[in-house]
């Protein structure tokens, strides 16, 4: 599968950001949930947006306010008159990309009906249970910087995100190429699908029998039990958080090519899955942290 083009494809809108988009896509393809933290118009709905079009996937934008019901994202049960009943409606969430436009602007309970159908790949509404379409991508964008009005998303839920990433600002010479080119946003249209959807789902069938070698899982395990013991770290990485560090791995492994992880996989991919997690002690740094607890490990 020609994972390259996916990403030279993309890039066309989202220039100068391709290692951003290849770990967008590895998130993906290892059946995670994205979290991007960054200011606003960097590109995050670009990113989305261009991903669901060169994979030929649905999309859906829920724009999070204080204001928003659990029923706007999960959809409900509305009186049919013609047939004299009630049929689900189905909402924005049985998509195949979905973008949680500044997911930490809702209430804690709006926030937790979309986590639960991270999670769980389904909804419950009346007491029938609906299946989430596969794949089922949440790419979730909170701003950092602006905290009036917002709910934080707390540490257990923050585990729920396989991969966090920031898109950052382009280099100067990209940015002057975008503002000669015009709105990347309408750009999109012109992307041509590269890869289908049963691509992708063959794609996810295959990332789970990359082969992780017994050296491999010490180097995952030894930096899991780093982030236990750090003298700087309050609250180090879970078990899913593990998990989630090899399932990347492997994803990125698949995106390269290769049927077996190497350290350089798993260096790359803990970063991304670690530095959202863990909480640190008060003037700490996490980034700094994880680049110390990377430093500290035995590599094979």
């Amino acid at each position: 599968m020609d994972f390259k083009a996916v990403v030279e494809e993309v890039s066309k809108v989202l220039r100068g950001k391709e290692e951003v988009i290849t770990h967008a896509l590895a998130c993906l393809i290892a059946e995670g949930h994205l979290l991007i933290e960054d200011v606003p118009g960097v590109g995050k709905t670009t990113l989305a947006l261009s991903l669901a079009k060169t994979l030929d996937l649905s999309f859906a934008r829920i724009q999070f306010t204080s204001d928003l019901l659990p029923s706007d994202i999960t959809g409900s049960s509305v009186f049919d008159q013609a047939r004299r009943e009630f049929v689900f409606k189905e909402g924005p969430i049985f998509h195949n990309v979905v973008l949680a436009d500044e997911i930490n602007r809702a209430t804690p309970k709006t926030q937790s009906a979309l986590l639960e159908a991270m999670a769980e790949r389904q909804v419950t509404v009346d007491g029938i249970t609906y299946q989430l379409p596969r794949p089922f991508f949440v790419i979730a964008t909170q701003n950092p910087l602006e905290y009036h009005g917002t709910y934080p998303l707390p540490e257990s839920q923050m585990d729920r995100f396989m991969v966090r990433i920031s898109v950052g600002y382009p280099e100067p010479s990209v940015e002057k190429e975008i503002l000669m080119g015009g709105d990347p946003l309408e750009r999109v249209r012109d992307l041509r699908k590269v890869m289908s959807r049963e691509e992708i789902l063959e794609a996810i069938r295959d990332v789970k029998r990359v082969y992780v070698s017994p050296e491999v899982a010490d180097l995952i395990m030894s930096i899991v039990l780093e982030t236990r013991n750090h003298p700087e770290i309050i609250l180090g990485l879970s078990t899913r958080g593990g998990l989630h560090l090899a399932q990347l791995s492997r994803a990125l492994a698949y995106i390269r090519g290769r049927d077996f992880i190497v350290p350089e996989d798993v260096l790359e991919a803990a970063p991304l899955v670690i530095t959202h997690r863990i909480m640190v002690r008060e003037g700490s740094d996490r980034e700094r942290v994880v680049k110390d607890i990377l430093q500290r490990v035995e590599v094979p």
